[in-house]
Formats: C-alpha cells, sequence, structure tokens
C-alpha cells in the first residue's frame, strides 16, 4: 500500500486576492505563502492545507485553464450558521441558505470568487 504524507487541494483562480480573502475570513486559516502566482493556507493547528494558484500560470497546463466542472469543496465544521453570518457581512454569493438535511447536517452552500461551488456542513447533534 502506497502511504499518503500530504494531500492538497489547489484552487486555479484568476482572482487571487479575493479568493485569499474569502478562505480566511470564513475558516480557520492562516496565509503560509502569499505571492502574484501562488498562495498557500494552512489552518492554524496546521494540519489543513489549501492553496490558490493562478490559472495562468506555467505550471499550469493549457488544458486545465478553464473552469473545472463537477465537483465542490466541502468543509464541515462547527458552527454553519456563523459562517453565514460572515459571508453575508462580506457579501459572498449564497447559494443556499444554512438547512437541514436528512443525512443529519446542517448545510451553507457559497461560491467562490472563482465559481467554485461550497459546501460547508455541520453535524447536527444527536442525529
Amino acid at each position: 500500500m502506497k502511504t499518503i504524507n500530504r494531500l492538497m487541494t489547489n484552487i486555479c483562480s484568476t482572482k487571487l486576492l479575493e479568493s485569499k480573502n474569502f478562505y480566511v475570513k470564513l475558516f480557520d486559516f492562516n496565509i503560509d505563502y502569499d505571492s502574484d502566482w501562488f498562495v498557500h493556507l494552512i489552518s492554524k493547528d496546521k494540519q489543513l492545507e489549501l492553496g490558490i494558484i493562478d490559472k495562468k500560470n506555467e505550471i499550469v497546463p493549457t488544458d486545465f485553464q478553464t473552469n473545472p466542472n463537477g465537483f465542490y469543496i466541502t468543509f464541515v465544521i462547527d458552527n454553519v450558521d456563523e459562517v453565514y453570518e460572515i459571508a453575508k457581512k462580506e457579501k459572498f454569493k449564497v447559494i443556499s441558505e444554512p438547512s437541514d438535511t436528512f443525512y443529519g447536517q446542517r448545510r451553507l452552500l457559497l461560491e467562490d470568487p472563482n465559481g467554485a461551488l461550497i459546501d460547508i456542513s455541520s453535524p447536527i447533534p444527536n442525529v
């Protein structure tokens, strides 16, 4: 079996500053590296990472410089409603306000500055 030492999602973007602000304001991320082509975010406990890369940068193959389809990123947090209040205050694009799901999660959907669907969920206690 192959051991995974690290897994990091990188979001391709033409809006690095807006994307950095979106993820830092909503989640427990510190800015670990910040440049004009790449931003590396890391959780305060250093367990989770998110990269944001300029999609026109030479290291991104040309065929992959368009917006991807058919995926979304889920963040599981303690309190969706707190993040919803931040999203409203910051005027982030809300796709679906927090609601309880049939599978025991409270769920909020946002669109990030790059057009990616962001699912923010919290377990509903005792479900």
